[in-house]
């Protein structure tokens, strides 16, 4: 496999009949500690596929998948989710292109999106602990709300003036 360089250009892509697989198998690439914060991509498409509420997307790095990414975006309460905004209800970035600005990147290219649809604010929430991503989405401006979601912690980021 030959990585991307670091500078490529995000894009969001359709998950279609000709990169479903491709972008379940990513799960398999997260080492042990990371898989207990992150659902499996398999299930994350299908719960999307469930949901009138639910954008999901493969996350490019130029032509390369490097990650999914799914944002519950309505009031349908079926799914579980009642936020007063758009929740990152799936997140992921592949190991092998961890670290390298790609997951600060896709972020900033969805609030750019939601940001034009009208959304002042982006929620999301995480389990706490060792592998955890609690650290990635306090470097990208999330703040804890004081709320939380199930046993996570729901954090929000300001999507004003960015």
């Amino acid at each position: 496999m030959t990585l991307p360089v670091d500078n490529a250009e995000i894009t969001f892509r359709r998950v279609t009949s000709a990169n479903v697989s491709e972008i379940c198998e990513l799960s398999e690439t997260l080492p042990e500690e990371q898989r207990e914060f992150v659902a499996d991509n398999g299930q994350s498409i299908a719960e999307g596929f469930c949901s009138e509420s639910a954008w999901f997307r493969g996350i490019y790095a130029d032509d390369d998948l490097i990650g999914f990414v799914m944002v519950h975006e309505g009031s349908d309460w079926d799914d579980g989710i009642d936020c007063a905004g758009p929740y990152l209800w799936r997140f992921m970035i592949a190991r092998p292109f961890q670290n390298r600005g790609f997951g600060k990147q896709a972020v900033a290219k969805l609030a750019t999106r939601l940001r034009s649809s009208g959304s002042s604010e982006l929620y999301t929430s995480f389990g706490v602990g060792p592998a955890g991503p609690q650290a990635f989405y306090e470097k990208l401006g999330f703040s804890p709300t004081g709320g939380m979601f199930d046993e996570e912690v729901e954090v929000v980021l300001s999507l004003v003036d960015r």
